[in-house]
């Protein structure tokens, strides 16, 4: 009842706030953005009559600032019900069920005990109840029988550097100061933890079905670039905690499961060393006496990347993908080469999804919803939406969206999401804003494309084509289309991207002197290089947390071994006019595209200098309006919900102002937007 007075309170004060009619036109407005909520996790019971589910709730502006809540409900199979069990200003994570299936168990930080510890919370609701009240946070957890669990935590803190912050040294050597994960038995009577791993870091886990071994994902340090680099498969002894190599796999690993049996371990990893994308998927034996060349990839040579598996029975696999724009989940029989298909392309769009026994429950999503509860019955081989989250979304307009098939310059058949003007008459040209994802071993689904980071229906509610391509470098098309970007950075991905804009010039969809670009991170690399190497074909541009000076950024970024091997495959001081040569940097002093820059603070992927260097050149040398926006406090993208706020009103205007108005072009717009949502105007 309070969440819901809230968000009434939140819509009223929208409707009274001048300025804002968008509203009564039903369209999709960057204040609704704060309304939406997704399903994320979900969990099947022991018994399948309930589906344990957190929801993401936006933190209502009425609260501090800070991130979005999480919320953790539960779904009654047979009477087709979602009961909320835990509300309001709580995060809560990695849900599962206790051995018994009476409680939901779960990850979060309450205010009875210190860090995140494990709780339990029975069916028919109450307080929750602490499983764990470790010394450190627990990182992740695992039931091995009902009063034991196998928790990952982090190391205690080097007893010197506490003595000396006690006396007010603020000081970090660098790198040398991380502390390890461990692997914990921890005792839920008595609250005892026997540690089983020293020197090593385990990133993940997960127990053989006996709970006698767990196969951990183990690298040298708790630094960034062993997270995505160095991890190797180790089996752990649970009892003695001793560790055997089980697979050297080569670079980036993936999630691993047991087969029901405990005979084999299917895990996700990179097909080599250079590939960027942990989506090839392996099934090796228990004790394992093959190199890791010698097991099968069982998507060897398909134009998909795998993101998430599970298996059937002792025989099958389960794994869903990523196949151009589309997910599809399919199984596969070990003994066969080819697969089944059990749910087509076109859809829903899900990132996991959790089977037990029969079912599969997954947060799905599609170009008409966010995310939301579905369940999918394999005998039946029924696909079946549980939950309607947003149900106001159904007054909501929303513009036609659709998979884009071009050819790029060289023949190749180039996939992407294009969203059309709500407002859409043929015939006519509209303003473009090009969308480019991060990565780029990452990809663009045609499900739901909306969020702070996303302009997607909100551009659209304004007139806007929004294009979101999948060039060469993304994921999703196998390992030969990602391994296109290995050592040619904005080369032939670049080229791509180009070649879809000039596609929708020519079918007369897009005006060619109103075109923007935009995106974070990898994408903000790609805006950063529209404004500036190719800035006599855009008219604007945003750049979030984005790379203008690759000589620099190699040698700062949390993730130099991960650049160097998936990335570029050679080092900076063997060919630095290359590097440099794919740098903006390079190229600011020829801008006439205004630029909004707009990075966090803390950023340690993309550290923030990335920014001020692009700024500072665009201002003393380029010839067009540049404004630079700190996100204090923020990292590789924006937790606060004001600053996502401030992130999707000011460039949406920004791209208003220079693609789709009247305004004098070399000025900049107001330096604080009208937000929308608090009571006294701003």
């Amino acid at each position: 009842m309070q969440k819901q007075m809230k968000k009434s309170l939140c819509i009223l004060v929208f409707f009274l706030l001048p300025g804002l009619m968008t509203m009564a036109q039903n369209t999709l407005t960057p204040q609704n953005l704060f309304d939406i909520e997704s399903v994320v996790e979900v969990a099947i019971s022991p018994d399948k009559n309930h589906i344990a589910y957190t929801l993401n709730v936006p933190r209502p502006f009425t609260d501090n600032a800070g991130g979005d809540y999480r919320e953790l409900y539960v779904y009654n199979i047979r009477n087709q019900e979602s009961v909320p069990l835990l509300t309001g200003n709580i995060s809560v994570f990695s849900i599962g069920w206790v051995p018994g299936g009476d409680a939901i168990s779960f990850r979060a930080n309450l205010p009875d005990l210190s860090g995140v510890q494990v709780y339990s919370i029975n069916l028919t609701g109450g307080d929750p109840a602490p499983l764990t009240q470790h010394s450190a946070s627990v990182n992740s957890y695992e039931f091995i029988d009902a009063g034991t669990l196998a928790i990952v935590s982090i190391s205690p803190e080097d007893p010197v550097r506490r003595k000396l912050r006690e006396k007010g040294f603020n000081i970090d050597v660098f790198e040398e100061e991380y502390r390890h994960l461990n692997l914990y038995r921890y005792d839920i009577n008595t609250h005892q933890a026997r540690q089983l791993t020293d020197g090593v870091t385990v990133f993940d886990f997960v127990l053989s079905p006996d709970k006698s071994l767990a196969a951990a994902a183990i690298a040298p340090r708790n630094l960034v670039d062993d997270s995505y680099m160095f991890k190797r498969i180790f089996t752990i002894n649970m009892q003695t905690g001793e560790m055997k190599l089980l697979v050297n796999n080569p670079g980036k690993l993936g999630k691993m499961v047991w087969s029901p049996d405990g005979t084999k371990l299917a895990f996700q990893s990179a097909s080599k060393l250079e590939d960027s994308v942990e989506g090839s998927l392996f099934v090796a034996d228990v004790p394992n006496d093959k190199t890791f060349e010698e097991l099968r990839n069982y998507v060897q040579g398909m134009e998909l990347s795998v993101i998430d598996h599970a298996w059937k029975d002792n025989r099958t696999l389960l794994y869903a993908a990523e196949e151009g724009v589309d997910i599809v989940l399919s199984e596969q029989r070990l003994d066969r080469a080819e697969r089944e298909i059990l749910i087509a392309p076109a859809q829903v769009v899900f990132n996991r999804f959790h089977h037990h026994d029969g079912m599969i429950a997954l947060s799905g999503n599609t170009s008409q919803h966010p995310s939301e509860l579905f369940t999918f019955d394999l005998r039946r081989k029924q696909l079946t939406r549980r939950t309607h989250h947003n149900e106001w979304l159904s007054d909501i307009q929303l513009s036609q969206q659709r998979k884009l098939v071009y050819d790029a310059r060289d023949g190749k058949d180039i996939q992407g999401v294009l969203l059309y003007p709500l407002n859409y008459e043929e015939g006519n040209q509209y303003p473009l804003i090009v969308y480019i994802h991060g990565g780029p071993e990452a990809a663009v689904k045609n499900g739901w494309s909306t969020f702070y980071s996303m302009w997607g229906q909100i551009a659209t509610a304004r007139d806007f084509f929004v294009f979101m391509p999948n060039y060469r470098a993304s994921s999703g098309r196998g390992v030969d289309f990602t391994m296109v970007g290995y050592g040619d950075l904005v080369g032939v991905e670049y080229d791509d991207v180009l070649d879809g804009i000039d596609h929708l010039i020519e079918i007369g969809y897009v005006d060619k002197d109103r075109v923007g670009m935009g995106g974070g991170s990898y994408g903000g690399y790609f805006s950063a290089w529209s404004a500036t190497r190719h800035t006599d074909r855009f008219a604007a541009s945003v750049v979030f947390v984005g790379i203008s000076n690759q000589i620099s950024k190699r040698k700062t970024t949390d993730i130099p071994w991960e650049d160097y091997y998936v990335h570029w495959g050679y080092w900076t001081h063997e060919d630095w006019q290359d590097v440099y040569s794919r740098s903006p940097l390079k190229y600011a002093h020829q801008s006439k595209t205004p630029t909004l820059i707009l990075h966090g603070t803390q950023d340690t992927r993309v550290p923030p200098s990335q920014g001020l260097e692009l700024y500072r050149a665009l201002k003393l040398h380029g010839k067009a309006p540049v404004r630079l926006i700190w996100y204090n406090g923020e990292g590789h993208g924006n937790r606060m919900n004001v600053h996502r706020l401030d992130y999707i009103v000011r460039t949406m205007e920004w791209f208003d102002y220079y693609l789709n108005s009247d305004k004098p072009k070399d000025r900049l717009p107001v330096k604080y937007p009208d937000y929308g949502v608090f009571e006294d105007g701003l």
